[in-house]
C-alpha cells in the first residue's frame, strides 16, 4: 500500500509541475524542478518493488536531470 501511495503522489507532483509550466503559472526554475525531483523520487519508490526496471530507470534519470537543473539555476543566480 505504501508503495502504491508513493507512486500516486509522485505522479501527481510531476503532472502538477507540467501543468503549472504549461499554463505559465511557473517558469523553469527551482520550484518546477523541485516538483519534478520529488515526483521522480516518489515514483521511483513506488516502482522499485514492482520490478518495473525500465520505468524505475526513467525516474532515476528524471531525478538526476532535475538535480542538475536545480544546481545550474542556483549557480546562475549568483
Amino acid at each position: 500500500m505504501f508503495f502504491d501511495i508513493s507512486g500516486w503522489i509522485g505522479m501527481i507532483l510531476i503532472l502538477t509541475a507540467y501543468a503549472l509550466l504549461s499554463t505559465n503559472r511557473v517558469k523553469n526554475g527551482v520550484l518546477y524542478q523541485s516538483l519534478n525531483l520529488l515526483g521522480a523520487l516518489f515514483m521511483a519508490i513506488g516502482l522499485f518493488p514492482k520490478n518495473a526496471w525500465f520505468s524505475f530507470a526513467l525516474e532515476v534519470v528524471w531525478g538526476i536531470v532535475a538535480i542538475a537543473a536545480i544546481i545550474n539555476i542556483l549557480k546562475n543566480k549568483k
